[in-house]
């Protein structure tokens, strides 16, 4: 079955008391049993919903894997991916994770006894070196947010096994339109469901999908326990946007060579980061492992007056948080999604104060080229 056919189909029957083509929103929180012990497979919406469970089966068809878990953010799925582990476990996870990553890992986690370094994983022989005996888990990000580094994912998960590691991998960026990690031997893989799988800035959701039938109970344990798990109504809204993800992301990502192009080789842009551009240091391993390069990019304006500059200066770009939308999106890292990165941490991994990050839509790419080459004139 083709991708388009799985994201509109997988897991998805007519509802069979009513035929209803479209998955029925389950808005209750209890469910009434037939006797004791004997149920439809539903007791409790936190523990399960018909709902939730549509869009769990279809996400893990998108991944191809076995098991899909949605939950209220991507930060709960991946604060839930992390209770794998226990108080005296070593991480190491890619330097330019998304700033909420940080945060979680060294302002959360780290009180409760984890440890976190966050190394250069384009680099596999670095991350071999981060290794210690105490180390449970490789979590990457690839491309990352918003430098767009890209790991090598089949290395990584060759690493993984040989050190008896769990290795995980945040697909937001990529979505599985472009990019399968399970397939490449990574054991777990986790989005952001708010970005380009619902597509229409409308919802809060997060996913994670595996194999493995231990990692696979723990993760439905902690769904349970912890309680962060995704509404009835948000699951269907996630549902109605992964119908059109194949359609909108081909759009996304010729849109983004077409912008990266132009940023390129607009003298006012110091440097672009996109790795669908020859001149991306991991251009031919993006390439090889993904079926496309995406829609985000990142580009360095030289200084934080500049990006202040250009960010008054759009009009049809929107400043705003977030990306995967189909609206082109534009923010600024230093100060919004990375704001609790340390200054000296967001120099060092390139994060730095005149980079701009832009989530390019799906309009007409000829008005989003036209918005950035006004702005970037009043330079």
């Amino acid at each position: 079955m083709g991708f388009s056919t799985k994201a509109i189909h997988a897991g998805i029957e007519p509802d069979p008391s009513t035929g209803s083509l479209m998955t029925p929103i389950h808005l209750t929180s209890t469910y009434a049993q037939e006797e004791l012990g004997k149920n439809k497979g539903y007791a409790y919406s936190r523990v399960a919903n018909p709902t939730r469970t549509v869009l769990e089966k279809n996400i893990a068809a998108l991944e191809n894997g076995k098991e899909g878990l949605a939950f209220a953010s991507g930060m709960a799925a991946e604060a839930a991916v992390f209770h794998i582990l226990k108080a005296g476990d070593h991480v190491i996870a890619s330097r330019n994770v998304y700033g909420g990553t940080y945060r979680i890992a060294k302002f959360v986690l780290e009180d409760f006894g984890l440890q976190f370094d966050f190394v250069d994983t384009t680099d596999l022989a670095v991350v071999q070196r981060a290794v210690k005996p105490n180390t449970r888990m490789f979590f990457i990000e690839t491309p990352t947010n918003p430098t767009m580094e890209i790991t090598d994912l089949r290395g990584a998960a060759k690493l993984s096994r040989a050190h008896k590691l769990i290795s995980v991998v945040d697909n937001t960026f990529a979505t599985p339109y472009l990019q399968n990690p399970l397939d490449l031997g990574i054991d777990i893989v986790l989005h952001s469901a708010t970005k380009y799988l619902n597509g229409h800035s409308d919802m809060l959701g997060g996913l994670v999908v595996l194999n493995d039938p231990k990692l696979v109970e723990r993760l439905r344990f902690v769904q349970k326990s912890v309680g962060g798990i995704l509404s009835p109504f948000e699951a269907w809204m996630c549902l109605r946007g992964i119908k059109t993800l194949a359609v909108r992301m081909a759009r996304h990502d010729s849109n983004a060579m077409e912008v990266a192009s132009f940023l390129n080789s607009h003298r006012k842009v110091k440097k672009v980061n996109y790795p669908g551009l020859v001149s991306h240091p991991q251009h031919w391993l993006a390439q090889k492992q993904m079926r496309g390069f995406g829609g985000m990019i990142s580009f360095d304006l030289g200084s934080l007056d500049k990006a202040k500059k250009l960010l008054k200066s759009v009009r049809l770009c929107a400043l705003a948080e977030s990306l995967g939308g189909v609206e082109t999106l534009i923010s600024h890292p230093a100060t919004m999604t990375h704001a609790s990165v340390p200054p000296e941490e967001r120099r060092r991994i390139g994060v730095t104060d005149g980079l701009v990050r832009i989530s390019v839509g799906i309009e007409d790419v000829e008005d989003i080229i036209a918005d950035l080459k006004r702005a970037l004139s009043g330079l």
